[in-house]
Parts: structure tokens; C-alpha cells; sequence
């Protein structure tokens, strides 16, 4: 099968020599990126060096050209403008797999949303997200992942197809849950890093807990699963999310509290805007969301955010 991984970061290079084990690979890079001239020039980043199946391109019409299945791994707030202009090709017929979290900062709308918006052409759609650093695969280190779509034969050909040793694929069945669930997971990733800059780290057992649990509450208000936040999409990420030192999200949130300078890319900066934004207009508290958005958009201090929290009124553990 051929195959395009559109996006060369650490995700995108790390899934086009996953998917090169047994598929003809196409790596699309945006001419005069950095990764990409990096890539090109060296057949290297800072975490693997491309096999030599992979090919490299920077015309985008060549690369979705080039193959039936599309993969799409870049920054949730570019996605609307890429679909738009993914759709100036001819791509009827074709299946795009999300392979990327987050919900769009102004509008909170979820990833498949603005695909569906943007592209007038009929296409497959599914996602595939869930727990896994690229360090940690590249080490031969296996985990577990979700895919999910409106379409259950589609996800199920895409479990079959990219099912691996390295990667155990299951079937979601909840495209709503499993998006918020996993745009969600690194706002509470910014979370455990905040608390980790503060020295709080015991609290990131309750973190997992009650950030789950509001997280369930927002997906039932959409009507999704409320199970969803609980499952690979969500809790499961949360090892490394809330613990890994790969995690950019809790490092973010880490150098934030301590004053200092973090210049990765963190998606779950905008979500908290998103997400926020969301729980107000389906009458859902989200504390734990409001509090990480009150710190990085209204200047609050942390001690005082973090204490506002913690001195909540009480309420029953499981409350609707």
C-alpha cells in the first residue's frame, strides 16, 4: 500500500518510518522548514534517521498524489488552512487519518469538524490517537493506541492494515470522546507540569482523577461517551502525559510556574482556551481546565490558582 505522512516533526518522521516496515512511504515536508531541509539534506532529526524507503517530498500535490491513504500529523491551529488548501487537489476517494490532538483555540472545534468544513470532496476520515513518545517507540518500547471514525469499517481496515508489535491499535468507537479526550489530556499535561514546578507533584495522583472525571463530564454534554475519558484516548495517555520527561505539554507547564522560557510546541495551551470556551457553552465546570487557562491567559499566579482550586466547595466525588 502506499502511503503519505503529511507533516515531518517528530510525529510525522516517526510514522513515516513506522509505516515504511510495510508500505511505500511519501514524507511531505513545507518547503523552507527547517525539519524538512534538515531532513533532506541528512535524512536525520534529533530522534531517528529516515530509512532509506521513505521518500521525500515538498510539492503537495505530488504527495497526495502519490498515494489512497493520507496521514496528517501537524499543529491543530494550522489544520484549517491545510485542509483548505488540501482541498485545491483532487482527493475524492482518498482516506485521511488524523494522526494529531487538539480542537481549534477560537472556535473549539474538533480536528474531524474542521476536515469535514474544509474538504467539499468526498473522503474516509478516521483518527488515531492514545499514549506513546517517539523516544520510547524508537527504543522498541511497545504501547497502545486508539482509532476512530464516523466510519466503523474504515476504522476497522485501519486497525488491520497498521496493526504492529510495536503498536497495539484498537477500535474506538466514540469519535467525540475520543477526540476531546485526547485535545484534553495536554491541558491536564500542562497541569501535572505546573504542579511539578511547584514542588506538588504528589498531587498528580488526584490530578489523574478529577481531570478524567470533568473530562467525562464534557464529553456526556456533547454527546459522546462519558466512558471515552477514561479509555486510551484520555486516562490512558496520561503516563505520558502527566509523567514522562518526553512530554512538551508538562514541560510547558513546568517552565511556566518557574518563570522560565519553553519554546516546543505545546497543544494544550490553545485547548485550554478551546476547552473552557466548550465547558461554557454546554454548562459544564471544567476547574481543572480554568484553572491551567486563568494562569496562562489572565496572569493569575499560580499559588493563589492552585489554592482557589484546592478550597473549591465541596462536593460529592462522582457529582453530575
Amino acid at each position: 500500500m502506499n502511503c503519505t505522512v503529511l507533516g515531518c516533526g517528530r510525529w510525522g518522521s516517526f510514522l513515516a518510518c513506522f509505516h515504511s516496515r510495510k508500505h511505500h512511504v511519501v514524507l511531505w515536508g513545507r518547503k523552507g522548514s527547517r525539519s524538512f531541509e534538515i531532513l533532506r539534506e541528512t535524512r536525520k532529526n534529533d530522534y531517528l534517521t529516515l530509512p532509506d524507503a521513505v521518500e521525500l517530498e515538498e510539492d503537495l500535490g505530488k504527495a497526495l498524489a502519490a498515494s489512497d491513504v493520507i496521514i496528517i500529523s501537524i499543529s491543530a491551529q494550522q489544520l484549517r488552512s491545510f485542509a483548505q488548501r488540501i482541498n485545491g487537489y483532487p482527493v475524492e476517494g482518498k482516506t485521511f487519518i488524523l494522526c494529531m490532538k487538539g480542537l481549534e483555540e477560537e472556535t473549539g472545534e474538533r480536528l474531524s469538524q474542521i476536515m469535514r468544513e474544509s474538504i467539499s470532496q468526498k473522503i474516509g476520515l478516521a483518527v488515531w490517537v492514545g499514549p506513546g513518545h517517539v523516544q520510547d517507540f524508537l527504543a522498541g518500547i511497545p504501547n497502545c493506541m486508539v482509532v476512530d471514525s464516523e466510519d466503523r469499517a474504515l476504522t476497522e481496515w485501519i486497525v488491520d492494515q497498521f496493526q504492529s508489535e510495536l503498536l497495539r491499535l484498537y477500535i474506538g468507537t466514540d469519535l467525540i470522546g475520543t477526540e476531546i479526550g485526547a485535545a484534553a489530556k495536554n491541558v491536564m499535561g500542562i497541569a501535572a507540569g505546573m504542579l511539578d514546578g511547584k514542588g506538588l507533584s504528589s498531587l498528580k495522583g488526584a490530578l489523574m482523577a478529577r481531570g478524567a472525571r470533568e473530562i467525562s463530564r464534557l464529553i456526556r454534554a456533547m454527546g459522546g461517551n462519558e466512558l471515552s475519558a477514561y479509555g486510551l484516548c484520555h486516562l490512558g495517555d496520561y503516563e505520558a502525559t502527566l509523567f514522562s520527561p518526553h512530554s512538551h505539554n508538562r514541560q510547558f507547564g513546568e517552565s511556566v510556574v518557574k518563570g522560565e522560557k519553553y519554546t516546543l510546541l505545546a497543544e494544550g495551551v490553545p485547548t485550554a482556551k478551546a476547552l473552557v470556551q466548550l465547558g461554557s457553552k454546554y454548562g459544564v465546570e471544567l476547574p481543572i481546565c480554568e484553572t491551567v487557562y486563568a494562569i496562562l491567559y489572565e496572569n493569575a499566579e499560580a499559588d493563589l490558582a492552585f489554592k482557589k482550586l484546592f478550597f473549591r466547595s465541596t462536593k460529592e466525588e462522582f457529582y453530575v
